[in-house]
């Protein structure tokens, strides 16, 4: 098995100089950090070495001199170029990532472009990163795509490689619905349903997962069970997965002589000066403005540490084409003019700003020397900075400051949490750090090193490439007992027996759910499908539903069937009147029916449904979100509410329903097995009341549920078109079987 990552950029980048190619690594924290793991991997069983790196390789390349780059690339370092032209470049990564993608998800929103063009040529990316994939893809192998960049890629690989196992993971926030939902109708369905290709998808943060999965109900009309969502036989997981770095390496370099020679330099040149660290690319997520007010506050505020400390303000160039950056650079570069010319004097620079990229052990030196480090992003989806700070610390001396709104934050809880868009919160926290005892420092640092060492990327990795493999495995287990696999087996079972009998559901099973319940009326092909069925040698059909009697009388009444009503509460056998399961009290609903009122006045789109001897609280046509809250409402309400009285509440598939103890499918299906002997037993149903069904028919029972969720049946079906499909097939010849197969 070969691990094939996927992400925007190779991990080294195509250089031309003098007319040939050369390489240089790239720079990023994706980059480090999943090298770190492919480098763990090495002697490993799981891919035995064996992987391969798909992205960009930084540069133009003409169609002579590809083929030879991609061998070249693939023979030293294990990686495959996808190539694009640079105007794809421009639309697709200065374009729709940068000015769309980035602003959105990072809550900047009045900093989006919605241009087509620019929405065309991410699609257009994608599929060429899809296409790339292809040329390499062997069966077995496992791909792991990365970041906002090749969000659409997942679903583009998975109609073309359907059994492929595929993960994704984002390595910026997903921002809330409210946000989300300003994409236009088609970009936001695609995006949504572009991650859904994969088997697992990864986030940062647990918010960050919820607003995903909130996205899908809201706009996809998608629900999920504890983050697994249930598409076309499919089983996907959204789950949180924070990454961490390579702890060891930056421990390690802190106690190297390269470091220390750079920090005894740094030292020097710092002299007594308390070195507070800010370090960050160029952007308007990381809130250096905010950050700079704040050192300048605390300057104003707090004179008597003028002249004993240093702001090292470290920017790094990034999106340097782009005209916001290029204004925030400005912005910076005045700010820190007017803060240097406000307070420093001859012998005192209050802050030293470099605009520039540092070396690894340059960083590691510059953490190293620095007593604080301010790390204050208005928005991030992870922030390794902070980790690497902490990392380096090796007498565990030194204090983070850190904004809430890094998903690091939810990690590093001994740092000083603060928020970024308050100027007094970055005085007070700056304050507290240079007055932290020493020892209260070494308390907090050795908890965050602890933590930070045990995760570090290489068990995120593994717990990331560990839970697909989880979700691969259940998916096949849900193939083994799949339509597809049971078919045969079942309609040869039918064709074998003397006498057999169907237990089927209606809603659900028979028919798909609507919104308005009442107008679910069986098609005409329906009921002649049933009435040739219930014609046929030794064949009884018994329809068993939440239905009413009244409407089961008259849609089914005409036919050879058995009807049972409201869950088994009314049981009719044909030819036969309405008979009771069992005495029912239904004094009950003078109490609950208020209650259902109320709630369904406070959900619009709901109503309430009485039935002879049961209630049902209906919410499919209201808003899928508030609905779900107000069912689990209702549902607590109803339980304290009836907890003296012999009834029960149960959810159903949008619904929430009342009724009398002791009356379910199961009992009602008990009646006719006794009465005669079965050699064929099949039951069918698609929610939670079918349940009861399931458990109580004989062992020998061929038990389907309708759509992918934990259940007691032994086989299932993905809707109601595959249960129309097996009916058909009961009827079918048995010399013309074959065709089944």
């Amino acid at each position: 098995m070969r691990l094939l990552v996927v992400s925007n950029r190779l991990p080294i980048t195509a250089i031309e100089k003098n007319g040939a190619l050369q390489f240089e690594e790239s720079m990023g924290g994706l980059v480090s950090g999943i090298s770190a793991y492919l480098d763990s991997l090495k002697g490993s069983s799981f891919t035995k070495s064996k992987y391969i790196w798909i992205g960009w390789p930084g540069i133009s390349v003409a169609k002579a001199q590809q083929n030879s780059l991609k061998k070249s690339l693939l023979k030293q370092f294990q990686a495959y170029p996808t190539f694009l032209e640079a105007e794809a470049m421009k639309d697709f990564y200065h374009g729709f990532c940068n000015k769309t993608i980035w602003p959105l998800f990072h809550y900047f929103p009045s900093y989006v472009e919605y241009q087509e063009d620019y929405w065309k040529q991410y699609q257009a990316v994608n599929l060429a990163f899809t296409e790339s994939i292809l040329e390499i893809l062997k069966p077995g192998d496992v791909v792991w795509v990365h970041d906002y960049h090749l969000m659409l890629v997942p679903r583009m690989l998975r109609e073309m490689a359907p059994q492929v196992s595929i993960g994704f993971f984002l390595h910026i926030p997903f921002p809330p619905y409210e946000l989300f939902r300003l994409l236009p109708k088609e970009w936001r369905e695609t995006i949504l349903q572009g991650l859904l290709g994969a088997d697992i998808i990864g986030f940062h943060t647990q918010e960050y997962t919820q607003y995903y999965l909130r996205c899908v109900l809201r706009l996809l009309g998608i629900e999920h069970n504890m983050g697994r969502i249930t598409i076309n036989d499919r089983i996907i997981k959204a789950d949180t997965f924070p990454m961490g770095i390579d702890f060891a390496k930056f421990q390690e370099a802190a106690s190297g002589p390269e470091v220390a020679e750079d920090y005894q330099k740094l030292k020097s040149s710092f002299q007594d000066y308390r070195v507070i660290l800010s370090i960050d690319r160029l952007d308007y997520s990381k809130g250096i403005i905010n950050r700079l007010r704040g050192y300048e506050g605390f300057l104003e505020k707090y004179s008597e540490w003028k002249e004993k400390v240093i702001l090292l303000l470290v920017v790094v160039p990034s999106r340097v084409g782009l005209d916001q950056y290029q204004k925030m650079k400005s912005q910076i570069d005045e700010l820190v003019g007017e803060i240097n010319g406000r307070f420093g004097n001859i012998s005192w620079t209050p802050i030293l700003y470099q605009y520039k990229y540092f070396s690894f052990t340059q960083l590691v030196s510059l953490y190293k020397a620095s007593v604080l480090a301010l790390i204050t992003p208005l928005r991030d989806g992870m922030n390794l900075i902070a980790k690497e700070y902490i990392a380096t610390r090796t007498d565990q001396t030194g204090v983070l400051i850190l904004s809430e709104m890094a998903g690091a934050a939810k990690e590093l809880g001994e740092a000083i949490i603060i928020n970024p868009n308050h100027i007094e919160d970055i005085v007070a926290a700056l304050v507290e750090a240079l007055s932290m005892p020493r020892k209260e420092q070494i308390r907090r640092n050795r908890f965050l090193q602890q933590r930070l060492r045990r995760y570090d990327v290489v068990r995120w990795a593994e717990d990331f490439m560990n839970e697909l493999a989880r979700v691969k495995k259940d998916q096949g287990d849900y193939t083994a007992r799949s339509y597809k696999y049971c078919k045969k087996g079942i309609i040869d079972c039918f064709n074998q027996a003397e006498s057999r009998i169907l237990f089927l559901d209606y809603d659900g099973t028979l028919m798909p759910f609507i919104k308005q319940p009442q107008r679910a009326s069986p098609p005409m092909e329906l009921i002649g499908l049933l009435e040739t069925l219930a014609k046929k040698d030794q064949t009884e059909i018994i329809l068993i539903s939440g239905r009413d009697r009244s409407i089961l009388d008259k849609w089914f009444g005409q036919l050879n069937v058995g009807l049972v009503a409201e869950h088994g509460a009314w049981i009719k056998e044909h030819g036969d009147n309405w008979k009771m399961l069992k005495p029912l009290d239904n004094s009950w609903k003078k109490q609950v029916l208020p209650v259902l009122e109320v709630y369904a006045d406070r959900l619009p789109g709901a109503f309430v449904e009485e039935k002879e001897s049961s209630m049902v609280w209906h919410f499919r046509a209201a808003d899928p979100e508030l609905g779900s809250i107000r069912a689990r409402e209702l549902m607590d309400i109803l339980i304290n509410l009836t907890s003296n009285i012999d009834i029960q509440v149960f959810p159903g598939d949008k619904t929430v329903e009342i009724r009398n103890s002791g009356v379910n499918k199961g009992n009602a299906a008990l009646l006719f097995l006794t009465k005669n002997y079965y050699d064929f037993i099949l039951a069918m149903g698609d929610d939670w009341t079918d349940e009861d069904l399931f458990k109580m028919v004989p062992e020998r029972a061929l038990t389907l549920k309708v759509g992918l969720a934990h259940s007691y049946a032994k086989y299932y079906l993905s809707d109601y078109q595959q249960v129309k499909d097996l009916l058909k097939s009961f009827l079918e010849p048995i010399e013309d079987r074959s065709t089944l197969r």
